[in-house]
Parts: structure tokens; sequence; C-alpha cells
């Protein structure tokens, strides 16, 4: 409160005073108890009145205590349980949140995690995965630019999510309690198996197994893949404690079309504590037919090798390079790839003009586009011979097939003579063009469909660049090989569109992810956004039906089946408006990633703790863990001054007193006879 203020209120107590003296004590006869009463109403009414004309700014301090955050993190994953941990992880985690020197120093947080992170509610042991990165992850977006301590108690066995140890903050320190056994017992295990998804019948497929083993002497064990009763492969691997490791490479024959469970199992004659490790099922669907490619062009061009490359990423696609003269049998292959026609080309539009196969067509520079006009009914160029450059929009109204956008518009642009496409039939745009992020209104790659015919354009070359970035923003080429494969699959297809397309798997994990996609389509191949699909899930061998809805995404309607047990399942999808329906069928295999694990990874923690300059520790040292937390001078309370300022006019209480008062004045003047 300034000088002038206190002035105010000073002059204000005169004038109050004075005008209460001069109404009920100057020049008044008798002076009674009611007199003495109403001049100090008149008085506080007065001085009320002023005091709100002046209205001050009333200031308050307060001191607000901050305690620096302690997050108590409890693995709640299914691993725990199977070490036989549950029960002293729960006693530490109870000991800890019930620390009263701690949350004296501390504001505790506590949290529990196994596939996701969440707050400490219903701790049962019971979680699917682990993935310790999501804590460190949540801990960054809760606690932003703090310093802290973390408590994690846990096993250290992560099974989902990326590496744990760098992903948490080094200036925060992490206090791993290390839970489970931590004694190497002998344990032969099988870490990872590789294998395609697809193979071709009469051909063979590669299996690749990683075996790990943990123990201290020599031992011999034996490795051996079988099918039902068949023993297809067994050798002999050889460990000791200088060699942990081993990888196995076998090709494998396919022999028979459709699903092949198969079982991949190591084993020994020196007794394990677990060997639930010792086995991993996995399956491979035979299949008797492939995709031939042929991918023709006049010249060498990177875009060749690149589109080659992502297409054969499927091993069910097999393309070959060839020059336009080097055709002896168009009907030896499924699909066309015509990289920018020329004359050269012109045998080759003459013997499909009967043949009927899908093409798609590339063009570019070097493209003779009135070869192109007199050869093909689809589209009419006009090009000005001069280069440009194209970039690419998605559009998420295409509906032939389920395409993510995969950062189309951030690739680099597509190079094609300037000029104008016109449309001659029907087409469906995946890729419209723009320069300079003008849009064209043209199309930069579209899909055509004639008499039951396919085809597809892109205008433009250096398509090479796109897999080149996808590559440079994802560390992998998946995602556009995926658009490739899917473009291919199209093409690879001479049936007529069905009104419904699933998209599943044939096999799953359990414990993974299961989900079926589904795309409905009205008369005109248009997708039906109001579609109504379910979906019934049956178990062949408890004969047990789940029903689900398909719930709407972005290009299409999904399911998600996670928690199903092992086993086979057949399941039907219907469109309740039209009763359309498609039926198939798919199978569970019993695996537990959970179950794999014999002891805590101990080297793991510690070496998380010694990357966040922390400590790990077993549980019969937690009292000196909290003695180390309750002695780091580097963890304060901050004290913080918090002055609150409000005009005097907004104290409520005030206006009610004045008003009061003024009332009681008028009351007793009135039954005194004053008035």
């Amino acid at each position: 409160m300034n000088t002038s203020t206190i002035l105010l209120l000073l002059v204000s107590i005169l004038i109050a005073a004075s005008v209460s003296f001069y109404h009920y004590i100057y020049k008044v006869k008798s002076k009674s108890k009611v007199t003495l009463l109403l001049a100090f109403l008149r008085f506080f009414s007065v001085l009320g009145l002023l005091v709100l004309l002046i209205n001050p700014i009333i200031s308050r301090r307060t001191i607000e205590t901050i305690k620096t955050p302690l997050p108590i993190v409890i693995d709640n994953s299914a691993s725990i349980a199977d070490l036989k941990a549950n029960k002293i992880a729960l006693e530490l985690f109870e000991k800890l949140k019930e620390n009263t020197a701690l949350s004296d120093k501390f504001d505790l947080q506590t949290y529990q995690f196994d596939t996701d992170f969440s707050p400490s509610d219903t701790i049962d042991f019971k979680g699917k995965q682990s993935n310790i990165d999501v804590v460190a992850k949540s801990l960054k977006e809760i606690y932003k630019n703090q310093s802290f301590p973390t408590i994690l108690l846990s096993d250290g066995n992560q099974t989902s999510g990326e590496d744990y140890v760098f992903g948490f903050t080094p200036a925060n320190k992490v206090y791993p309690l290390v839970v489970g056994d931590t004694i190497t017992y002998l344990d032969l295990k099988i870490t990872q198996l590789n294998v395609n998804k697809y193979a071709f019948h009469k051909n063979k497929f590669p299996v690749e197994v990683f075996l790990n083993y943990a123990g201290t002497k020599a031992i011999n064990a034996s490795f051996k893949i079988t099918q039902g009763n068949t023993l297809l492969t067994e050798q002999t691997v050889a460990f000791s404690p200088t060699k942990k490791s081993a990888t196995i490479s076998i090709l494998l024959p396919a022999d028979r079309v459709g699903l092949q469970i198969l079982k991949a199992t190591i084993s020994s004659k020196a007794q394990e504590k677990n060997t639930y490790n010792n086995t991993k099922n996995f399956a491979v669907e035979v299949i008797d037919q492939k995709t031939e490619v042929a991918l023709i062009a006049d010249f060498a061009h990177p875009d060749l090798g690149a589109i080659k490359r992502s297409i054969e990423t499927n091993v069910q696609r097999k393309v070959t390079i060839l020059k336009p003269n080097e055709i002896k049998l168009l009907t030896d292959y499924n699909v066309l790839i015509l990289y920018q026609p020329t004359v050269a080309f012109k045998s080759i539009f003459e013997q499909n003009a009967k043949a009927k196969i899908n093409t798609w067509i590339i063009t570019g520079n070097d493209t003779d586009f009135n070869f192109l006009n007199q050869n093909q009914n689809s589209f009419t160029f006009k090009s000005s011979g001069q280069k440009e450059d194209y970039l690419a929009s998605f559009d998420s109204q295409f509906n032939l097939f389920a395409l993510d956008n995969i950062g189309f518009e951030q690739f680099p642009p597509l190079e094609n003579p300037f000029g104008t496409i016109t449309t001659q039939g029907n087409i469906n745009t995946l890729l419209s063009s723009s320069i300079r992020n003008i849009a064209t209104n043209q199309p930069l790659l579209t899909f055509t469909e004639n008499q039951g015919v396919r085809g597809a354009y892109l205008f433009g070359e250096n398509i090479w660049k796109w897999r080149a970035e996808n590559y440079v923003n994802k560390k992998n080429f998946t995602d556009f090989d995926i658009f490739l494969d899917k473009t291919i699959q199209y093409l690879a297809s001479n049936n007529a569109r069905k009104s419904m397309v699933v998209t599943h798997e044939r096999f799953y994990n359990s414990g993974e992810g299961i989900e079926i996609t589904a795309q409905y389509f009205n008369k005109n191949y248009e997708l039906d956004e109001k579609a109504r699909l379910t979906i019934a899930v049956t178990n062949t061998k408890t004969k047990q039906v789940k029903n689900f809805d398909l719930l709407r995404t972005t290009n299409a309607f999904q399911a998600n089946l996670d928690g199903l047990a092992a086993g086979n399942y057949k399941f039907t999808v219907k469109e309740l408006n039209s009763n359309s329906v498609y039926s198939s069928s798919f199978e569970v295999l019993d695996f537990d990633i959970e179950k794999q694990f014999v002891n805590a990874d101990w080297n793991k923690l510690n070496q998380l703790a010694n990357q966040t300059h922390g400590r790990a520790y077993l549980p019969s040292k937690v009292g000196i863990l909290v003695k180390q937390l309750l002695e780091d001078e580097s963890y304060k309370a901050i004290q913080k001054t918090i002055v609150k300022k409000s005009p005097l006019i907004d104290w409520i209480w005030l206006l009610v007193l004045l008003v009061l008062s003024l009332a009681a004045e008028w009351f007793i003047r009135k039954y005194n006879g004053m008035l």
C-alpha cells in the first residue's frame, strides 16, 4: 500500500469522525448509549463508503512448499508372478508408499506398468507384456523440465518397446529395486525365430533360429523342428560358458498347400528350471500361386531397381526386367509394368490387345506421348516437352484398396513433361499432382478398369527417390513397399470388385493385437460410410461364439479381437443392411512371452542405474535406498512466496457490513423517534 493511499485513508477516518461528531455529539443536549451507538454506526458507514471509493489494493502473502516428485513405479506384468516375486514386490511397494520420512521430503506418486503406463489402481501381476520404455516416456511427459528421482520395482525383463536403458533422462536418477531371483540357472532358450509368412508349393522355405544358453558348464543340446508327430529336422548344438548363443539356418520343404503349423524345440539331458522358453510355435502358409511381373523398359533407370526390390519384398512376387524386344509370350506374366513407353513398345501393345493383361504405365521425360495417345484410350496427353516437377497429394476418398497416407506430400517431386492430362473414362485417383504447392487438378497416380481389365498410370519418373525418402524418415522401406505391393495386388487380380473386402492374417500369436479390417462398397463401388458391419468369432473346439461391431476408421471398418485364447477360430463378417457375408478362419498360436524368463535381469537394470547416475538395489537393501534418498541434498523442498493482490471492493463481506450498518442506524433512529 503506497503513501498516498495511506494518507487518503487517514483523511477518510478524519472525515468519518467529523460527520459522526457533528450529527450525534456536537450541540446534542443529552448523550445516551443510543446516541453513542448511532455515532459509531454513522462513523462506520461513512468510513466504509469512503474506503470503497478509495478502493485500496490489499496484498496477502502466503508461503507454499513444493516438494520434489518421487514416482514409485511397479512392474505389473505376469513375469513377476511367474518368478514368484509378486508378494515381495507388493510388500516393497506398500512399504515405500507408506514411508513417512519419504513423504515428508518428497511428493510421492505411485504408478504401475505392463503394456501401458497407468496409476497404481489395480496391481494384479497379470499384464501380458512388459514395456519399461513406456515408463521413461510417460515420466518425461508428466514431469517436464523437472529434476526428480525414480524408484523402479521390476525384474528388468522387457518384452515390447525400445531399449529402456537409454530411454530415461540421464539427469534424473533411477533406482531399480530388482525383484525376482538373480541367480543364473542353466537355461536353454529360443530367443527369436524368423520365417516368411508364405512359401510356395514344392519349394523350400528358410527358417532362422537364434538360441541362447545360460549356465556354467559345457553341454550339448538337441534342436529339432516338428510338424505334428513328424520330425522335419534335428541337429546337435554345443554350448559352453564362452559360447552362449548360436544361430541356425534351415531350409524346410513346402510339400503341402495350406497353413502349416510347426514347432521348434531345444532340449538337453540337463535339468532346467524353466522349459517354457524351449519351444516356439510358428506357421507358414504354403501357396501354389506366384505373381509374375514383367518390368519392361527400353533404357536403364534407377526406378527399375527400386521397383523390383520393393515388389519382391513380398515373396509372392517375382519381377523380371526386360527390353521390349525380349518379350516372347505375354501370357507368361500376370502384370505388365511399361516404363516410359515409346514406339519400341508397339508389339507389346498389339499383343496385349488380345492378351488383356493388367498393365501399369509409368511416364517420364523420355516417354513418347504421341505413341501413348494412339495405343490407350483412358487419357489424352498434351505435352509441351518442358520438364516439370510434380508433388503428390493423397486422396483420402480413394477406395479401391485400403492404404494409409505414408507421407506422400513430403516426398520429393516426380519429373514429367509439362502439359495437360484429359481423362476419357472412369478413373479412381490415389495421388493428384501439384506444382510448387499449387494444385493442377490432374492425377499423378490413378487407376482404371474397363471391361474387367485393370490399369494404373503414374505420371512421373524418379519414384526411387520416394523409397529412399521413406528410409530416411522411417529407417526402413516398409511403408513404401506396402504401397507398391498393394498396387501390384490390385493389378494382379482380374476378378470383379466385391462389395465386401476383409483383410486379416491367417495366424496370430497369443498376446499380440488381433485386428480384422473390412471395407464395404455400395453398387457404385463407393466406400459406404453408413454400412453396419458385425463379426461373429467361433472357437472351433469349444463352440463359444463372440460377437463384435466393426468400428469406423479413416477408410475402413475395424474389429479388435485382443484376448482370444490359443486355438482355431472361424469368423463371419456381415453387413446388416444388405446381408452381405464374408467367412474365413484364423489360428491363435499358444505363446506367452512373459513365461520365457527364469530370473531377473540384474545386469540390464544395473546398467540403467549407472546410465542415470543412480544405483540398483536388491529387496533386502530397501532401507539403504530410503536412507540414500533422504540424505541426497540435491532434492530439497522449495519454498515459494505467493503474493495475492485484491481490491477492497471485491470484499463482499465489507459491503454486507456496510448495508447492515446503514440499516441498523435507520432502524434505531426510527424506533427512538429521531426521524
